[in-house]
């Protein structure tokens, strides 16, 4: 299978501008998505400098920009602050509180209200259910599912995300997402699952390439990588 025979979307994730930038002249990715841990690995240092900076050199894609706060009113306030940058933003906001509090009451008002929304760190069916239900008929919104997660506790989230795509179908306007993307393969269990958007970070963005690569030319390849990183260490074993 190559890239182009793919029906997913693909979102680049991550917070370095230079990185985004480079992805979007690209061309394949059709959106982005951030995140506090993404950031502070970045080394950003000032939230809405970054995201103005991100708006204005990706002007016509969706971008994902997540709130940082931890109780719900403050949570409101920088989820408008951050929805006033720019048309093409979603807000992120997390599926709960770190006290594990539903954020539910604030996702159904701020959708009430308008704001495209994409609720995250969510990994079970049950929530996916009642992120949907608290979204406003006519209104954007994206369903983040830590696939990757999930994956990591040795459980197969292929059936779970066959029934995320499946829920989100019943609310027009609403795309379901697998995050925490892993590997290339990934991409492709999530494009047959019906997924709508897979979230890449840009080092396994650079494998995509790969896609559809003859099995024999690649296992040469890997074979010339050894010898000349071999020839480069110049180890001597006899």
């Amino acid at each position: 299978m190559k890239f182009e025979d793919l029906r997913i979307t693909v979102y680049a994730d991550g917070a370095d501008i230079e990185g985004m930038k480079e992805e979007y002249r690209k061309g394949y990715v059709k959106g982005f998505t951030t995140n506090p841990t993404l950031m502070k690995k970045a080394g950003v240092k000032d939230y809405m400098a970054f995201a103005r900076e991100a708006l204005k050199e990706i002007p016509d894609l969706p971008l994902s920009l997540e709130v940082f706060a931890d109780d719900f009113d403050t949570m409101e306030k920088e989820a408008k602050a951050i929805a006033a940058l720019s048309d093409n933003v979603y807000v992120k906001i997390p599926i709960t509180d770190s006290r594990g509090q539903s954020s539910i009451p604030l996702i159904r008002k701020l959708s009430e209200e308008g704001l495209k929304l994409n609720v995250t760190a969510m990994l079970t069916l049950a929530q996916v259910r009642e992120a949907v239900a608290a979204f406003k008929e006519g209104t954007c919104n994206i369903v983040s599912v830590f696939a990757g997660r999930i994956l990591d506790t040795g459980v197969d989230a292929v059936p779970i995300m066959k029934e995320v795509s499946d829920i989100c179908r019943t609310k027009p306007g609403t795309l379901s997402l697998w995050a925490s993307c892993r590997e290339v393969y990934n991409i492709i269990q999530a494009d047959q699952c019906g997924t709508d958007i897979i979230t890449v970070t840009n080092d396994i963005l650079k494998k995509l390439p790969n896609l559809g690569k003859d099995l024999t030319q690649l296992s040469l390849e890997t074979v010339q990588m050894f010898v000349n990183d071999g020839k480069s260490l110049g180890f001597s074993i006899l």
